[in-house]
């Protein structure tokens, strides 16, 4: 929906299944538009849209990408984003750390980004801007030499290529935004401000960079590694490189006990990836690929952070908390600074696996839920 200032609101779709085009039309018609009747009745209902790479190469037939768009125009809806991070399948099996397959490394993976943002300048209304998601580069157990880092930039610049010369023939402002994830390539902001300077060593001067290639800053990835949502942002800020677009999302936290440790496991699932951070009394950093590997070895600690996407709305669990602080902390520094990023979306896409107690009766009202939850801290900050 549009916010203040030309900023919109959306949720991801990456909550639904869809692994071909027909599944993700058929989302966004059993469920989207069912939110969309709870939440937004009275003016065009934005849409935060995933595609798989199958999804894309279909939809990307210009009967198909007519037909949609005269959808789109029908139920009173636009997409101004689209979540490129996942390629393949991202739900009904394994996931994990293939979420990161192929990387930016691949040709494959250009190539879908880049059929990706034709796709977003065929549906964007008139005069708005347009941003794409992906991954950091790459997991950084898949990197093995420094050739694989010089080809993981080569591409990115190749899609700035593209971005810009369609942003220009388009009239669209587009980019793309790298979503740091904990063990990624580059996962905390040292390491993302050390990656874009990386690429403006490749091509210095080129002022292409900071038109197209930003920063998705997911508030449940930083809160992981503890670090503060103003200053990081800020930080990304004062070296010139955009905030493509915010996710609105939340961590679970907590203090290592028996009891704490016992109400962790139902969230010990087997199709994605669970990251663990965890703070020791001394003040370092002991990192965890995934939740039962933390919970295995349950080394001293202060505190862990886990990332598993919760409801914002969610009241605190058992033994256990959130990092919701840090969604609302990014809210706080957009109300200061409301012109640094336009695009906001709400990404909790975990609801097929979340513990009985922090599901809502259906996936339509748990996302409902959250709208109810974020439309009034943004009023409340008078950015709605």
């Amino acid at each position: 929906m549009q916010l203040n200032r030309g900023a919109h609101l959306a949720y991801c779709t990456n909550i639904h299944p869809g692994e071909n085009w027909a599944q993700s039309l058929a989302s966004l018609e059993n469920y989207t538009l069912a939110v969309r009747d709870r939440v937004s009745r009275d003016q065009p209902f934005a849409i935060g849209l995933r595609l798989s790479d199958k999804a894309s190469r279909e939809l990307a037939n210009p009967d198909t990408l007519r037909d949609f768009r005269r959808w789109l125009a029908a139920e009173n809806s636009y997409v101004f984003t689209l979540n490129g991070f996942p390629f393949g399948q991202f739900h009904g099996g394994r996931v994990k750390e293939q979420v990161f397959a192929p990387d930016w490394g691949s040709p494959a993976r250009l190539d879908f980004t880049n059929r990706l943002f034709d796709i977003l300048a065929a549906l964007l209304p008139d005069g708005m801007e347009g941003s794409v998601s992906t991954l950091p580069g790459s997991f950084k157990g898949f990197v093995r030499n420094r050739s694989q880092i010089d080809a993981i930039v080569e591409n990115f610049w190749r899609c700035i290529d593209h971005i810009a010369e369609l942003s220009e023939r388009t009239g669209h402002a587009l980019h793309l935004g790298v979503e740091p994830e904990p063990l990624g390539l580059f996962e905390n902001t040292e390491e993302t401000l050390a990656f874009f300077a990386r690429m403006a060593d490749r091509r210095p001067g080129d002022p292409r960079l900071s038109l197209h290639l930003g920063v998705n800053y997911d508030a449940c990835h930083f809160a992981i590694q503890f670090e503060e949502a103003k200053e990081s942002l800020t930080a990304f800020r004062g070296q010139n490189i955009r905030i493509s677009k915010i996710h609105l999302s939340s961590a679970l936290r907590a203090t290592p006990n028996e009891s704490s440790l016992a109400d962790l496991r139902p969230f010990a699932e087997d199709i994605y990836l669970h990251q663990v951070v965890a703070r020791t009394h001394q003040g370092l950093f002991l990192r965890y690929e995934d939740l039962p590997v933390a919970l295995k070895k349950n080394e001293p600690a202060d505190e862990w952070r886990i990332h598993f996407h919760v409801p914002l709305y969610a009241p605190p669990i058992a033994g256990l908390s959130t990092t919701i602080d840090q969604a609302a902390d990014v809210l706080d520094w957009l109300a200061v600074r409301p012109g640094d990023c336009n695009h906001l979306e709400m990404e909790t896409y975990t609801w097929a696996v979340l513990p009985p107690e922090l599901k809502s009766a259906s996936v339509i009202d748990q996302l409902v839920r959250e709208y109810e939850w974020i439309l009034p801290q943004l009023a409340a900050r008078a950015l709605l």
